[in-house]
């Protein structure tokens, strides 16, 4: 039986998707691994759906569930709320563009089990030389192995407690946001539960390879803030 509920949304970026499930499937504990589709080109959906027996995933494809545009990760949210809820199980949160460690999910458990009222447990991110990168730079040097955070955390690889998924209904998250890091960490420290960085349990990031619009932000900043303002995008 499946120890955790693992989910990682996606919107293309078929080939990082692909190896953040392969990571995923070669995880040292039992776990429930749901990838999430939102409209992805049909090479991509294609694709995930040929992969998926051999990997071992399960596949849901957004547009079965609605038929508003990507991204859709309110809803996502939402679906696998109700998912760890029933099976009350813990909720990890795997971004397609993170590989993990065989022992990250069962590092993050771990901790989570065995610290009074945990809320949200991130891993620190890190690039191919284990430097930590974005979006975890604001702790990049720190000594410690375990920071206790209020500030707000990535989602890039974050399991949420039983507990918390009880205490906060994700039905009331914000409509007009397309992101959930940060009101989500914040709710947790307003409930009163306590949100760490295990810096101790890195995975490899590759930033923003699941959007790679937003790579404008380095090479292109005026496009980016035209398409983030202008246009809408990367609401948080």
């Amino acid at each position: 039986m499946a120890e955790v509920i693992v989910i990682t949304p996606v919107k293309n970026s078929l080939e990082t998707t692909l190896d953040t499930a392969r990571a995923i499937s070669g995880s040292s504990i039992r776990v429930k691994h749901v990838i999430f589709n939102d409209f992805s080109t049909e090479e991509t959906k294609a694709g995930l759906e040929l992969n998926q027996s051999e990997i071992g995933y399960e596949l849901v494809h957004l547009e079965d569930h609605t038929d508003h545009p990507s991204p859709n990760y309110k809803l996502v949210l939402q679906m696998a709320q109700k998912m760890a809820i029933e099976q009350k199980l813990p909720l990890l949160v795997v971004e397609s563009d993170v590989v993990v460690k065989p022992e990250t999910v069962a590092d993050l458990l771990d901790f989570q089990k065995s610290t009074a009222k945990s809320g949200l447990v991130g891993s620190v991110t890190v690039d191919e030389r284990g430097v930590v990168n974005f979006p975890y730079l604001k702790f990049k040097g720190v000594k410690e192995q375990v920071i206790d955070t209020s500030r707000s955390l990535s989602f890039c690889c974050t399991l949420f407690s039983a507990d918390f998924l009880n205490a906060y209904d994700f039905k009331g998250l914000d409509e007009a946001k397309d992101w959930y890091d940060t009101f989500i960490s914040k709710k947790s420290v307003e409930l009163g539960f306590k949100n760490h960085v295990l810096m101790n349990a890195p995975v490899w990031h590759r930033p923003h390879a699941s959007r790679p619009w937003k790579q404008l932000k380095y090479s292109n900043p005026l496009k980016y803030y035209f398409l983030k303002f202008w246009k809408g995008m990367d609401k948080i």
